[in-house]
C-alpha cells in the first residue's frame, strides 16, 4: 500500500543516512583553558568604572557643602487622640500649683 513517492522518499533518506559516519557524530574536542576575550575584558572595565563611579558619587554627596551632619529632631510621640481610638476623651486634671512654704514657724537645718 506504499506509494511510489513514499518509497523514493524512504530511499532517498536511507542513502543520505549512509552519509552521515563516526566523524560527523563524534563532540567537540575540550576547550583548553579560558582565553580573555574581548567580552570578559569590558565586563571587567564596566565593573570597575562603575564602582569609581560609586566612590565618586559618595564622596560628592558627604563633601558638599549646605548638608545637614546630623538628622533634623523628630518630635516626641504623643497619645492618640479620642477620634482614633473611639473612645469617650476623659479629660486629664491639672496639676495643682505646689503649697507656699509658711514663714510662720523657723526649723533649724537639718531637721526634717
Amino acid at each position: 500500500m506504499t506509494s511510489p513517492v513514499e518509497e523514493r522518499l524512504r530511499a532517498a533518506l536511507a542513502a543520505r543516512a549512509a552519509l552521515v559516519t563516526y566523524r560527523d557524530l563524534r563532540r567537540d574536542a575540550p576547550p583548553q583553558g579560558r582565553r580573555w576575550g574581548t567580552h570578559r575584558v569590558r565586563a571587567v572595565a564596566f565593573a570597575v568604572l562603575g564602582a569609581a563611579a560609586a566612590v565618586a558619587a559618595v564622596c560628592v554627596l558627604a563633601l558638599l557643602p549646605g548638608g545637614t551632619a546630623t538628622p533634623d529632631p523628630v518630635l516626641p510621640a504623643r497619645s492618640p487622640s479620642p477620634a482614633h481610638t473611639g473612645a469617650p476623651a476623659v479629660p486629664t486634671p491639672a496639676p495643682a500649683p505646689p503649697a507656699a512654704p509658711s514663714v510662720s514657724a523657723p526649723r533649724p537645718v537639718g531637721s526634717p
